[in-house]
């Protein structure tokens, strides 16, 4: 509640000190512009910034060491024998806290000394809770003033405006390149550790996929202490993104085709967003359809057919996965197709060219850059998809290239390894961020293969 209230104070401030300084400016050039340097409403949005973002700012700094800060200062109220002892048992005793400070049940008594850590955390949070107003509305009207105190005819407040709003266009573009490459990073440390347990050539290409390491201290391994072969994942992987790319692509480049040359306004204007509402829909939602729906219509037609068919099928993954990609490919072809400039078909139209040909012989060449990006980009999308191979191609690694046999792909593993509790020191869990890496390092490959493509080959139109 009282972050719902700072956040409205904040906004409600800013927006009284936008009306306010444009009027006290309007005021100052004698109800005119004229003697003013910027208009009224440069210096509206000066005093807006100037009171928003510190309020914003120290929100955030609030939020993000509340937690830890508050739980420091409980540890800190334990007695030296509590906090001495290791690290799993002082992390049950932690949440055991943590329950109690919350009112909930707890399994039997705190120790002695922990009762008073459990009221100080409730204490702590309950005053942190509404601390975090002071502590943001104080900065934001520190910088309500400053603000207001600049504004004067003479004072550059348009120049102002901008340098704060290319500032925070500067901060947010670092945030991103900072966040990939934390990312990067954290994945490329675990990769290592596992890769100190495990041979690199024994993951790349080792014919079998078997984590069976134990999971938590004192659980007994398997019999099969671990086979982390990555290639019937990587050949799952190419089996159903090659189904998707082949239902996905004739569809979507015909689509495209269709709306951008041959559809009347009118029609493309009903069919378009009707298409691209495919690509709103939850992946999720895809994978249930793919269960219950085409995957049962598959095993029964090939059960009928005298086919050897398994327990689920790679190829209704594939067939959903394409419907999906659909939308990607004719959106993203769509624009390759209407950015060549109407100049190159009335030009084959002079020189006695049909439509068709017109389409096949000059648009479609002129368009081939962009094109071939959208597919490339869908062949990312499609290597990265995980829930609908998950609800209807399976969980087992199988080294076949049968669309109608059971396969899983590297994302649906990623996901397997990561879930539940974990021991991170164990190579079968670090063995996902090695799968990650690779499929980073594939995906990116793509993405790039497709820039280049699109610099090399496209046309430059005056």
């Amino acid at each position: 509640m009282a972050l719902q209230l700072t956040t409205l104070a904040l906004f409600l401030i800013a927006i009284t000190g936008f009306v306010m300084t444009r009027r006290r400016a309007l005021a100052q050039g004698d109800g005119t512009r004229r003697n003013l340097h910027s208009q009224p409403k440069y210096h509206g949005y000066f005093v807006f910034l100037a009171t928003l973002l510190p309020g914003l700012v120290f929100l955030g700094i609030f939020l993000l060491f509340k937690t830890p800060v508050v739980n420091w200062l409980t540890m800190n109220q334990l007695p030296a024998e509590l906090r001495n002892q290791g690290s799993g048992a002082l992390s049950l005793l932690f949440s055991r806290i943590e329950q109690h400070a919350a009112g909930g049940q707890t399994f039997g008594e705190l120790p002695e000394g922990a009762q008073g850590a459990a009221d100080f955390l409730a204490m702590a949070r309950r005053a942190a809770t509404w601390a975090i107003i002071p502590f943001a509305l104080f900065p934001a009207a520190l910088g309500f003033w400053f603000a207001q105190s600049r504004v004067q005819p003479t004072f550059r407040a348009r120049n102002a405006t901008e340098k704060i709003v290319r500032g925070l266009m500067i901060v947010c573009a670092t945030l991103a390149v900072l966040t990939t490459f934390g990312i990067v990073m954290s994945v490329l440390f675990e990769a290592i550790r596992f890769f100190r347990m495990e041979p690199i050539s024994e993951f790349l290409f080792s014919l079998e996929w078997n984590p069976g390491t134990a999971i938590r201290e004192g659980q007994a391994a398997g019999a099969d202490q671990g086979s982390f072969g990555i290639a019937p994942l990587f050949l799952g992987t190419l089996l159903i993104a090659t189904i998707a790319m082949a239902t996905a692509v004739p569809l979507g480049l015909l689509s495209a085709i269709y709306l951008a040359e041959l559809a009347k306004p009118r029609v493309r204007k009903i069919l378009k967003p009707m298409l691209e509402v495919l690509a709103g829909i939850p992946t999720v939602v895809y994978g249930v359809f793919a269960a219950l729906t085409v995957s049962p219509f598959i095993i029964n037609l090939g059960t009928s057919m005298g086919f050897d068919v398994g327990a689920k099928v790679a190829l209704a993954a594939g067939i959903v996965m394409g419907f999906m990609l659909i939308p990607f490919i004719s959106s993203l072809s769509d624009d390759a197709i209407t950015a060549v400039p109407d100049k190159l078909r009335n030009g084959a139209y002079s020189m006695g060219a049909t439509h068709g040909e017109t389409i096949t012989r000059v648009v479609l060449p002129a368009a081939l850059p962009g094109l071939v990006g959208a597919v490339l980009l869908a062949v990312s999308r499609a290597i990265g998809e995980t829930m609908i191979v998950l609800l209807a191609a399976g969980l087992r690694a199988n080294l076949t290239f049968n669309p109608l046999d059971t396969t899983t792909t590297v994302t649906v593993q990623i996901a397997n390894l990561l879930t539940g509790d974990q021991r991170f020191d164990s190579a079968k869990t670090l063995s996902a961020f090695a799968l990650g890496l690779v499929l980073f390092l594939v995906t990116l490959a793509l993405n790039v293969g497709a820039l280049k493509f699109q610099q090399r080959y496209q046309e430059k139109y005056d």
